[in-house]
């Protein structure tokens, strides 16, 4: 089990400002990924992608950094995966991250766009 800490990008496209990329790569069954504050960022999409090998991904947030709860998309569901997938992400929260569980030889990789102050 590793810890996964996640890069930080900028997006240096023309005329794009206060907007980046975090990726938390290569993460493995039983995982921990490091959460990121991000609390400035009012748009915000997830990419996961990878080999899945039965693992569930879950996106979650929180406001205080201890008590994380699964993020939602624009439906209402909770943002948890077994295949690739994109999906907006609801809620503003202080912190975000992904969890794994489950599967067998799984190497995922979650992305996010975010868009104002970071």
């Amino acid at each position: 089990m590793a810890t996964i800490t996640p890069t930080i990008v900028p997006v240096t496209d023309p005329g794009v400002n206060s907007v980046y990329v975090v990726t938390w790569a290569a993460i493995g069954d039983a995982d921990t990924c490091t959460a990121v504050p991000m609390s400035g960022a009012s748009d915000r999409s997830v990419q996961i992608t990878g080999t899945f090998g039965a693992a569930t991904i879950v996106i979650q947030g929180s406001n205080d950094g201890t008590n994380f709860a699964p993020l939602t998309d624009p439906q209402g569901n909770a943002i948890s995966k077994t295949t690739a997938a994109i999906e907006q992400i609801e809620e503003i929260t202080r912190y975000i991250k992904p969890t794994t569980s489950g599967g067998t030889g799984s190497s995922i990789t979650v992305s996010l766009l975010l868009k104002g102050q970071f």
